[in-house]
This record gives structure tokens, sequence and C-alpha cells, in this order.
């Protein structure tokens, strides 16, 4: 994924959910963050330059018909247009934030799988931390952000498609293999051309994964990490190594039921 602190077409920047039983929820994901000698995220769960990247809300009346996600929110270039897109497509919309005068702010959509995702106009460059203090890309001075987002679906195809017309990415293919049979995933690509999110097909290294948007956060120890899910009443669905043994990526599920991944800061 390019660097996430870019204001462009398809770009993702956050994400949030709307939880019940909050409280532990806040403290599931302050202790599962929070690994390593320098950790990428607070207690509060502010990254460790003190930005909002992930949002963990109580789950009240007003949001008890969003679904238990965390929905990635998309840039766009235009954001009615997208809604009224993504209704022709099979989608649904859940919550479209307007102006006095009826312009379009954000929206908040399920596409025809069932996955949720929010869409937000390109933010503006003011939103972002100085170049000099972002060095995502310096493994010396790590950044807490969504290093990637992804999502596995039964048809991957008509998904890609979904999302090529309501967000505006364009496809890259990503050659993938199972039980010796070839087959394409897809990148899908913002306007700058760059990586912003994957649609995979549910099979092969993406079997069982849930057909939600996965946020892959970077982690200080992923090890650690791990060890505290399980602890803090949480489920590693999935975890894989590098050729040296140590985790390279794991799926987990948080105590009330939502799904992300976890990563090698």
């Amino acid at each position: 994924m390019s660097d996430p602190f870019v204001p462009r077409v398809g770009g993702i920047l956050s994400a949030d959910i709307a939880v019940p039983e909050h409280e532990r929820e806040v403290r599931f994901y302050s202790r599962v963050l929070t690994t390593g000698e320098n950790p990428l995220w607070r207690e509060d769960l502010m990254n460790n330059l003190g930005m909002p990247i992930i949002g963990l809300g109580p789950l009240t009346a007003e949001y008890t018909h969003l679904p238990l996600q965390w929905m990635v929110h998309i840039q766009v270039a235009d954001v009615a247009a997208s809604v009224k897109r993504a209704l022709e497509l099979g989608g649904k919309e859940l919550v479209h934030g307007k102006e006095a005068n009826g312009k379009s702010q954000w929206a908040v959509l399920l596409d025809p799988n069932g996955a949720a995702f929010g869409i937000i106009p390109v933010v503006s460059a003011e939103a972002f931390p100085p170049k000099e203090i972002v060095t995502s890309r310096d493994a010396a001075a790590p950044v807490g952000c969504i290093s990637w987002v992804d999502l596995t679906v039964s048809d991957a195809p008509a998904t890609r498609d979904f999302y090529r017309q309501v967000v505006g990415w364009s496809v890259q293919d990503v050659g993938m293999k199972d039980a010796g049979e070839r087959y394409a995933d897809y990148n899908m690509l913002g306007d700058d051309g760059n990586p912003a999110a994957g649609v995979c097909h549910a099979r092969g290294v993406n079997l069982g994964l849930p057909p939600v948007w996965m946020i892959y956060l970077p982690v200080g120890d992923l090890a650690e990490s791990l060890r505290r899910v399980r602890e803090e009443g949480g489920k590693v669905l999935k975890a894989t190594r590098g050729n040296d043994g140590e985790y390279a990526y794991a799926a987990v599920q948080d105590p009330v039921g939502a799904c992300l991944a976890l990563v090698p800061g």
C-alpha cells in the first residue's frame, strides 16, 4: 500500500466501528495494539503521532442498524454520485450525511456481499501530518496506520467491478495459485496508480476469511499481540509465519465478533 497520508481518490486513511461492551472493547484494542518496545499505538487508540486513525464508539440506539464490522473510509471524487452508483449496482445505503443544502458529505454503504464501507470526499492535505514527521516507510520510525485493507468474497470479479464503478479504483491482477490452478486476485488502485486495497477470492490462502473489509493494523510485537488477543477474550482465526519463523500475518476476531488483521510494524 502506498503512503496512506496522501489525499487521493480511492485512498483510505481511517476506519471506525460501533461496538457493544464498549469498555471491554477499548481494553482489548489498547492491550493488543500497544505491544513492542516502541508501540505504534497509544492506549487511547490514537497512533504514535497522536492521530485518530481508528475510531471505536459505543453501539448506541442511533447505530444499531450498522453491522458489526470495521468500516473503512474511502475517499471518492463525488459522494452523491458514488452513492447513486452503489444503489444501481445492488448496494444499500445505511447512512447518508448531508449539509443543510442537501449536498452529500459522507455515506455508509453495504456492497452486494454485505460488506460495510464508508465514502468521504478527498481529504485536504492540511488534514495530514507534515511530511517531515511521517516516515511510515522508514523501519527506524514506523507510524501507526492502516497498512492495508482487503475483502475476501465468493464472487471476486463482480465485487471488483462494483468498487471500480463506485469508488473509481482501477484494477491490477495479482497472480495466485491454489491446488495447482492459477487465478487472479485484484489490487485496487487509487487515481495515482498505487495500490489502495485488495479484492480476493475465497480460496487458497484466503479460504475461511469473513466477507468483510479487513483492516491491517501494524503492531510492535505481533507474537505478544496474539497472546493478548487470546488473553482478552478474542480469537486468532488464521496466522502465518515467515521463513524466519516469526509471525507475518494474523486474522483475529475481537471479543464481540469484529474481525481485523494484525501485521508486524
